[in-house]
């Protein structure tokens, strides 16, 4: 039975670590720079977006460009708040692979 108890204390110790990282990753602001400055991003490590800043200036230009660089810089943020999110998440996760019957 002290395997059992092993095992409960190291499930939750990973518990406490992924609700940890989680903290850190809505903590976490990722900036994003589209259209050489003209749209700026910022999203959480968790994929919530704060802010979209479009250049006013940049607004006069052809909509189809507006766009398709509006489209770039979020696809970029999310790609980036999914790498951000995934690091820290596979660092906690790779403890896993200590505890038979996971992984």
């Amino acid at each position: 039975m002290a395997g059992v108890g092993k095992l409960l204390k190291q499930a939750q110790k990973m518990q406490k670590q992924m609700q940890e990282v989680q903290s850190t990753l809505a903590d976490t602001i990722l900036k994003v720079s589209s259209g050489g400055g003209a749209i700026e991003i910022e999203i959480t490590g968790d994929g919530i977006f704060k802010s979209i800043i479009i250049d006013p200036e940049f607004l006069k230009e052809d909509a189809e460009l507006v766009q398709e660089t509006l489209l770039i810089a979020v696809k970029e943020a999310t790609d980036k708040a999914k790498e951000k999110n995934e690091s820290l998440m596979s660092a906690v996760s790779s403890g896993l692979g200590g505890m038979p019957g996971l992984f």
